[in-house]
């Protein structure tokens, strides 16, 4: 369902990426690139497909899990916008959790890893997320009583809102700044400048940033520089996407270590992002 939501808002996705294109050569600005828009509509691709693959294999551990729930939900626009507000913290916690574990972030480092910001950065989606688990964290609502296709929905509603906010050519949206994820918010959470850095995980709502203390405004003295610290700039998608998983199995798998110290390569924090 995910995989249709997003399908279904697709022209939307390209006529908002055209207009940004005009907008950018309007103003001499080369930040779009042939191998770029292909690499990371290729890497969506990848995402989309094993995102599907992996929905249906994991369907009927979901369902089995649906049995244990605490609650008959009865679906309404009051439970499905509880379902939406629920689905975005565990949304935080994940993305949060995505920049200080190894075995996430091998995933989560190909979204990082262009030194652009455009719309097209948010087609830049990784494989491999189901095999890192991120469907690990959509596992509350199904406990709670949300049917695992209802998950599925707000998950794709979650991930299609911020296809918008991946770009520089929106500035402040005022009084929205206080309450949604904004391109400001964002362009900081893409930033690798060290005052940036592990900062703005929202989703759509940068109120979790606030409560949890992971909030930082753009400042508009500060030149942003996007990326990750390591500065990797390959453009091949099969190279952004298991590059980092290289690493960390090397790490891994390197003689003379102590089981502790193999498992703290794979689960303990990134050593450069």
């Amino acid at each position: 369902m995910e995989a249709l939501i997003l399908l279904a808002v697709s022209p939307i996705f390209f006529l908002v990426m055209l207009w940004e294109y005009r907008q950018l050569k309007r103003k001499g600005d080369t930040d779009y690139s042939h191998k770029e828009i292909f690499c990371n509509l290729t890497l969506a691709g990848l995402h989309q497909t094993a995102d599907l693959i992996a929905t249906i294999l994991l369907m009927p551990f979901f369902l089995w899990v649906y049995q244990f729930r605490l609650f008959d939900l009865s679906l309404s626009a009051a439970t499905l916008f509880a379902a939406f507000l629920l689905q975005d913290f565990c949304y935080y916690w994940f993305h949060r959790a995505s920049h200080h574990v190894n075995w996430l972030w091998a995933s989560h480092i190909v979204h990082h890893s262009s030194q652009k910001m455009n719309f097209t950065t948010a087609f830049r989606q990784s494989l491999t997320y189901p095999i890192s688990g991120m469907w690990l964290f959509w596992m509350p609502l199904i406990l709670i009583g949300y049917p695992p296709e209802t998950v599925v929905l707000v998950v794709g509603l979650n991930l299609g809102f911020q296809f918008f906010v991946h770009t520089r050519m929106i500035k402040r949206l005022g009084w929205l700044e206080f309450i949604f994820n904004t391109p400001s918010h964002h362009r900081v959470h893409h930033a690798r400048n060290p005052e940036y850095i592990d900062k703005n995980f929202a989703g759509v709502l940068i109120i979790w940033d606030k409560l949890f203390g992971t909030f930082v405004p753009e400042n508009d003295q500060i030149v942003i520089r996007y990326g990750i610290r390591e500065d990797f700039t390959g453009w091949h998608p099969l190279k952004a996407t298991f590059h980092h998983w290289g690493h960390i199995f090397h790490a891994a798998l390197a003689p003379n270590q102590s089981i502790r110290t193999r498992f703290y390569r794979l689960f303990g924090p990134p050593g450069q992002h």
